[in-house]
């Protein structure tokens, strides 16, 4: 199941000083690149090719590899540097017993405290999550998807919800960038009830109706549990038992 707007911590995630580029930018595209497994879980992450990269010095690429750590896109490891958060078999099981429990508390929050100007910002997102739809461009699709449902979660406004969903959400994009791109049969009329989901959020969130956005988030959850459980659970290759020579 984030365009969350990344919120400015000070001056310290401002421009940097004689450059046209922030550590805001920076930080939204190394979120963008593990969302999209450009980045793979459990990458070994070089701090001073990504400085180099980006033209800033280390300092601040540290500061933005710490607060990457600080929401569930990477590990830091003492004396081996950091790592693309890992997706193993206990993540991954804990991500099936807690995805719809969160994602239902955070929606009926939504429900309660959404604002006309979040609304607004979630339909423009909306909205280029059907322009990726159209397209079939499915890094944008899973993007913009995760987007979506950050923005939920930003609605929200809980500070103990909040680590929770947005490390659900890290690992919901990156599975869901790998069944995408593996287009099983009747791959895009999920995708399309799915968009169609989006937009009946949208008009509940609008109506502040909580009964009605804990009954179509966990609808919704079915719909990517289905899709994910079709991926990482296929029908078997033929074996073909018959010797011969």
């Amino acid at each position: 199941m984030n365009a969350i707007a990344i919120k400015k911590a000070g001056r310290p995630f401002g421009l940097f000083k004689g450059m046209g580029i922030s550590k805001d930018h920076i930080l939204r595209q190394l979120q963008r690149r593990i969302l999209t497994l450009e980045l793979e879980p459990g990458q070994p992450l070089d701090e001073v090719r990504l400085s180099e990269e980006f033209n800033v010095s280390r300092t601040p690429m540290r500061e933005i590899l710490r607060r990457l750590a600080g929401e569930g896109y990477v590990q830091i490891r003492d004396q081996r540097g950091p790592i693309v958060a890992p997706m193993d078999p206990k993540s991954m099981r804990n991500f099936f017993l807690t995805a719809p429990m969160i994602y239902a508390a955070t929606s009926r929050l939504a429900a309660q405290l959404a604002t006309p100007a979040q609304i607004d910002a979630l339909a423009e997102i909306q909205m280029h999550f059907k322009n990726a739809v159209s397209e079939e461009a499915v890094d944008s699709l899973v993007y913009y998807n995760d987007r979506f449902h950050s923005m939920i979660g930003e609605m929200a406004d809980n500070a103990f919800l909040a680590p929770s969903l947005q490390r659900l959400l890290i690992d919901h994009a990156r599975i869901g960038q790998t069944f995408w791109k593996a287009r099983t049969d009747g791959l895009y009329g999920r995708v399309l009830e799915a968009s169609r989901h989006h937009d009946m959020f949208i008009e509940i969130f609008a109506a502040n109706d909580e009964e009605a956005a804990v009954a179509l988030t966990i609808e919704h959850w079915e719909l990517s549990r289905a899709n994910i459980e079709t991926y990482i659970r296929p029908i078997p290759l033929p074996i073909n038992m018959k010797i011969t020579g």
